[in-house]
């Protein structure tokens, strides 16, 4: 499910121009593991990072459950960039039936929280964090 949520978000035209550091499957941001988020000086570019949170079971049926989402957007400075991103991302997310890759199914993806107007000490950026609830079929 994870795949395809990134892969929905890394192949928008409008939002890879509001994040030009790119939309990220990673373990962190950083040099090392994701060198595009960052400009020829060494500066943190407008980016996402993407990562599941949990996976519980829930609904009706034997094998339903929700798979928890979450985006983090960063930028050097300012809000602006990551604002729109993350509005944009609620347009591709919120209320989408998205199919899993490698099989299963998902009837419902639904946006849960913002947290705006965050810092990322450790990046020296500013974050915001939005969440997201998938309601998918457990194989």
């Amino acid at each position: 499910m994870i795949t395809s949520i990134v892969s929905i978000l890394q192949s928008d035209a409008t939002l890879a121009a509001i994040l030009p550091g790119g939309v990220h499957r990673s373990q962190e941001i950083s040099r090392q593991a994701t060198a595009a988020a960052y400009d020829a000086n060494r500066e943190l570019r407008p980016c996402a990072l993407v990562k599941q949170e949990s996976a519980t079971p829930w609904g009706p049926y034997e094998h339903s459950g929700r798979l928890y989402i979450v985006v983090w957007l960063y930028q050097r400075f300012g809000y602006d960039a990551i604002e729109q991103a993350r509005q944009r991302i609620y347009t591709l997310l919120h209320r989408q039936q998205i199919s899993p890759v490698g099989g299963g199914g998902c009837w419902d993806v639904s946006h849960v929280n913002d947290v705006l107007d965050q810092e990322d000490s450790t990046l020296g950026a500013a974050m915001t964090v939005s969440r997201y609830v998938a309601t998918i079929r457990r194989i």
